[in-house]
């Protein structure tokens, strides 16, 4: 589909207020195309004034629309912490499960206002464009999907910022090119991802980065800072003595976890359409929350559980990933991690210090495993060691057995 494709459509732009956004907006109004701008508000620590976006949307003659989106940011952050549901390099993928909440959230908002056509600004040669147009496809089957950036027309008349500036300066519009930036940031309630520009090289440190939501752990204090965190059902309810709902929870963990250098990871990862990518990212409350989280988790769960609950974990991950967060899979796999989670309930205490979580204490557990008598070493009321003799002496049957068939390959 090509810029002329659109003539008699009305096109909802999904808009970040940036360079790209104006031009591709401004691009299809002079063509004649109907064009009104949707911005998702997904609690971005970028975004000082998610209005800004209105403001910079309306010098291309364009209304935009801030569609609140961060209760429903939050419940997924929730929803990806009580999966577990990391990607490759043991990040948090925050931008995968943030195109999810975003496309569930602006569809609604576009069909009302009787648009046809969903635009975004991703590109061809990454995941998003993926997300976007298969979430469009699976929540409104009639909608059509406009890639700017997959359209031969626009990258033929726009091949780099210096174009489209001054593309943009031909109408009025204030827009520069700006130095050459160091690399790229997409963000959100659940965290930020940094890419491209310097860091496509692998000889570019990730320190390059100066993050947003907190500090490098060199940085963060000398002194360790005691954090706790109540869980229900694998929801946080509870941090430090404060009541909080999913928005709160997230927020104060952000803070908390940003200043101690929590959460920061880099990833050399695989795309959906076969190549590999570098990402430094910041996701401080998702890793304290997670990490909390985990140690209910390794006293609630039985191995098997536990073995079913990390084959669960992949595979809702790799969903997220995909952009298939709403397919059939994915929601029997999250149905039988809520059956895993419903006994995480307890009171977790961590200590922080510069980038590292240590447990200090769990307490009302009522659905621990753990037993200490069972386990302890020294003599207790617990599991008689007398008892393991007869259970030994089955498994030697079976070591027998193999090494007289000789199947055992001592190498």
């Amino acid at each position: 589909m090509t810029v002329y494709d659109l003539i008699g459509e009305k096109v909802g732009i999904c808009v970040s207020g940036g360079l790209d956004s104006r031009t591709i907006t401004k691009k299809l109004t002079e063509t004649g195309v109907k064009v009104l701008c949707f911005t998702a508000d997904l609690d971005q620590p970028d975004e000082t004034d998610i209005r800004q976006v209105c403001r910079r949307m309306a010098d291309c003659g364009v209304n935009a629309l801030v569609v609140d989106l961060k209760n429903e940011m939050a419940e997924a952050c929730f929803w990806v912490l009580k999966a577990q549901a990391k990607y490759d390099g043991g990040y948090w993928n925050t931008t995968g499960i943030a195109r999810a909440v975003t496309v569930r959230g602006l569809l609604p908002q576009m069909l009302k206002h009787g648009c046809t056509v969903l635009a975004h600004g991703a590109t061809g040669r990454g995941n998003d464009q993926v997300r976007f147009e298969r979430y469009t496809n699976v929540l409104a089957p009639k909608m059509k999907v406009y890639a700017p950036w997959r359209d031969p027309k626009l990258l033929a008349e726009f091949p780099g910022r210096t174009q489209m500036a001054a593309y943009l300066n031909r109408f009025g519009i204030k827009a520069f090119v700006g130095g050459k930036k160091k690399y790229s940031t997409d963000a959100n309630l659940a965290g930020l991802s940094h890419e491209a520009e310097d860091l496509e090289s692998l000889q570019t440190p990730c320190t390059i980065v100066k993050p947003t939501m907190g500090v490098w752990p060199d940085d963060a204090p000398d002194k360790p800072e005691i954090f706790t965190v109540v869980f229900k059902s694998g929801r946080a309810v509870r941090i430090n003595q404060r009541k909080v709902n999913p928005l709160e929870a997230m927020r104060l963990a952000n803070k908390i976890g940003g200043r101690n250098g929590i959460g920061l990871k880099h990833a050399l990862e695989n795309r959906i359409i076969g190549t590999k990518s570098r990402g430094v990212y910041e996701a401080p409350g998702m890793e304290l929350l997670g990490r909390c989280l985990e140690f209910v988790y390794q006293a609630v769960m039985d191995r098997r559980a536990a073995q079913l609950f990390q084959q669960l974990s992949a595979l809702v991950a790799g969903q997220i990933y995909d952009g298939r967060v709403y397919d059939p899979a994915t929601s029997a796999a999250m149905q039988a991690v809520d059956v895993l989670a419903r006994p995480a309930s307890a009171t977790v205490q961590v200590g922080l210090y510069k980038g590292n979580i240590y447990f200090r204490k769990l307490t009302g557990c009522a659905g621990s495993l753990y037993n200490e008598e069972d386990s302890s070493m020294e003599e207790s009321a617990g599991l008689n060691p007398v008892s393991s003799q007869g259970f030994v002496e089955i498994q030697s049957v079976e070591a027998r057995s193999m090494a007289r068939a000789g199947q055992i390959n001592a190498r």
